[in-house]
């Protein structure tokens, strides 16, 4: 393509204003927006741009030569980037539940097409954890990637333990920093973290697991109790997502909270930072830090994607084509912390061992090993019924 980018832009909520004064900001005079397509063109926008409700508008110029979606809506955003792709121009994407759901044939319409794809803005705000993956760490020897990949649950968690806020107040300001949709429940339950995971491990690992096979929870039932628990054992509830190799040829994966010590990269993690943490064999953990939320950090995350565009960059998805495949499995064990309220609770849960039990009038726990598959099989009932659930690793 052209060492100029004239952008077609697709959405100006958060992200989108972000990458728009970024731009803006550092006078950048090899990429250009020439047009912006919103849902509602009579809203005040405060900024001096070509505004259209028309995708025609974009797609019909011939000057335009890179697309970028920032949309919230996952089969819009879906239809955007296929349109593009089919019509061969370079799209730049930031939907990371559309990605979760598509990746597979969007990987597929990119080989037809000959035309890029990129989206390491939707996986970990700033931190380029996709591009270092896909050129870095492209071999046998990744054994895991954990991390936490939510900003928004990360900073609601941090004002809890660092300045004893409560949940509400918590959810309450990160929502009026610009930090948590109005709905939070794709931050606070796990679904953001797990849409990334689902990114990141095909980078990581060539493997595509579906969202519903995958375990996922997240901390809007913690309370006051859960907090006391942590507090106690020295440690903190983060929000982690995690893949690993545990056995030949074979992963897991899953999000959860997780009782994290002090002695974990990812304890010290704190408001709406990421932290990603790389384990490989012969060469350890290596750590990688940076702000996953806003929309100047995100912002300059497209903007990134969008630099690489004017060198012809591509992902190989070289893992996906390996002879050495994984598997994906939830054949694995970990050890839990369970807060219930009645007995009946216990029933979903088919411990193998537990070590340690606690009840009062107000207050039951349990901690004890069970199979990530049975997790799985009572994810849906789990979130019906007042519990809280996290990962308690030994170490």
């Amino acid at each position: 393509m052209s060492k100029s980018l004239v952008v077609g832009l697709f959405g100006f909520g958060n992200v989108g204003r972000g990458l728009f004064d970024v731009l803006d900001k550092i006078g950048a005079e090899n990429a250009r927006i020439k047009r912006i397509c919103v849902r509602d063109i009579r809203k005040p926008r405060g900024v001096e741009a070509d505004f259209t409700d028309n995708p025609e508008d974009i797609f019909g110029d011939a000057e335009i030569n890179l697309i970028v979606e920032l949309i919230d809506d996952a089969e819009a955003a879906y239809g955007i980037v296929c349109r593009a792709l089919r019509n061969r121009i370079p799209v730049v994407s930031g939907n990371k539940k559309m990605l979760a759901y598509h990746i597979g044939e969007l990987i597929e319409l990119q080989r037809e097409t000959s035309t890029a794809l990129l989206y390491d803005a939707s996986a970990c705000g700033s931190i380029p954890v996709i591009r270092n993956l896909e050129e870095y760490y492209d071999n046998d020897l990744l054994v895991s990637v954990k991390g936490i990949l939510n900003g928004s649950s990360n900073f609601i968690l941090s004002k809890i333990f660092n300045e004893n806020m409560s949940y509400d107040t918590a959810l309450k300001l990160a929502q009026d920093l610009g930090f948590a949709e109005s709905d939070p429940s794709l931050d606070i339950d796990g679904y953001d973290s797990l849409f990334k995971l689902i990114i990141v491990t095909v980078h990581a690992f060539g493997c595509y697991v579906e969202p519903d096979r995958i375990f996922t929870y997240g901390i809007s039932s913690m309370n006051d109790a859960d907090i006391r628990f942590a507090n106690e054992k020295d440690r903190r509830i983060k929000l982690v997502a995690h893949v690993e190799k545990v056995g030949d040829g074979k992963i897991a994966m899953s999000v959860m909270p997780q009782l994290i010590s002090r002695d974990k990269y990812i304890y010290s993690v704190e408001d709406e930072f990421n932290g990603v943490v790389i384990k490989g064999r012969f060469y350890g953990k290596q750590f990688m830090f940076g702000r996953g939320a806003g929309g100047h950090p995100t912002g300059s995350a497209v903007l990134s994607d969008m630099t690489a565009c004017l060198y012809d960059y591509r992902y190989e998805y070289k893992k996906l084509s390996d002879h050495a495949r994984v598997e994906y499995t939830t054949d694995v064990s970990l050890r839990i912390y369970l807060r219930y309220s009645a007995d009946d609770d216990l029933s979903l849960f088919r411990f193998d061992r537990i070590s340690e039990r606690y009840e009062s009038d107000d207050y039951r726990y349990v901690v004890g090993e069970l199979s990530l598959a049975s997790l799985l099989a009572s994810n849906d009932e789990i979130r019906r019924r007042n519990l809280f659930v996290a990962a308690y690793p030994d170490d």
